[in-house]
């Protein structure tokens, strides 16, 4: 191959590769804001077309636009998070949190439903408020003791037995944190982090490519221990016994 034609290749190539890493954030923000349109709009068309049926008769041709695809998502998702509002102002309400107290006391009733609605409440909650005595954001030792994990402490508990402190922790997948593991640590094995929720999902969620310059890896106490034999250096070997037993032989 000619050396020009080598050099275009490396370009092509040196190219190639920019525009993968500077798509791949794109890419990923739009999976992520596809996957809420998606939800929201999929919420919202009941509504769209409730209210297409509700004014066909003296309306048809606005009826039928309203049905619209484009449309019709569009709709769904300002009726959706037009909704939401609505319930949260009701939330800080008098009367609005008498209706939702009503409403989860008929949602604690069903037997599987409460199991599932209970739960999410008490992750949501447990997430909203910071754990006491560590870090929301934590490192731990997972899969195994040489490899760390970002994990999320959701609750301080304690052994029955021993009453030492243990954190459960969620470790999020990436690039798709909603899917993760739940890992009940020690404490005292827990590494804290002085990151934000926003900076541990970003690192998740680009495959720590938004990683900081540095980072604690290991636990104050062992940090200080290999600080301290990186210092001294590495030590001499200690003499073989088979050679210091041939010197006295020859004695």
């Amino acid at each position: 191959m000619k050396p020009h034609a080598q050099d275009r290749l490396k370009h092509l190539r040196r190219y190639f590769i920019v525009g993968v890493l500077t798509a791949a954030p794109l890419w990923v923000t739009w999976l992520v804001f596809d996957f809420i349109f998606s939800q929201l709009s999929r919420m919202g068309a009941p509504w769209v077309g409730a209210l297409s049926r509700a004014i066909r008769r003296t309306a048809p041709a606005v009826a039928d636009f309203l049905l619209q695809p484009l449309f019709q998502s569009v709709l769904g998702v300002v009726i959706t998070v037009a909704v939401i509002l609505l319930l949260g102002w009701m939330a800080t309400q008098v009367i609005g949190q008498r209706i939702i107290a009503w409403l989860e006391r008929l949602v604690h009733s069903i037997p599987m439903v409460a199991a599932i609605y209970g739960g999410t409440k008490r992750f949501l909650a447990a997430v909203k408020e910071k754990p006491t005595g560590v870090q929301r954001v934590v490192l731990i030792e997972f899969p195994s003791p040489d490899m760390k994990a970002v994990g999320f402490v959701t609750r301080v508990i304690r052994d029955e037995a021993t009453g030492e402190e243990l954190a459960a922790v969620y470790v999020p997948t990436s690039p798709n944190p909603t899917s993760g593991y739940i890992e009940i640590v020690p404490v005292s094995k827990v590494i804290s982090t002085d990151w934000t929720m926003d900076e541990a999902m970003s690192f998740v969620m680009t495959g720590g490519a938004t990683s900081p310059e540095r980072i604690r890896f290991r636990a104050q106490g062992a940090s200080e221990t290999v600080r301290a034999q990186g210092e001294a250096g590495p030590t001499a070997p200690p003499p073989a016994q088979g050679a210091a037993g041939a010197v006295d032989r020859s004695e």
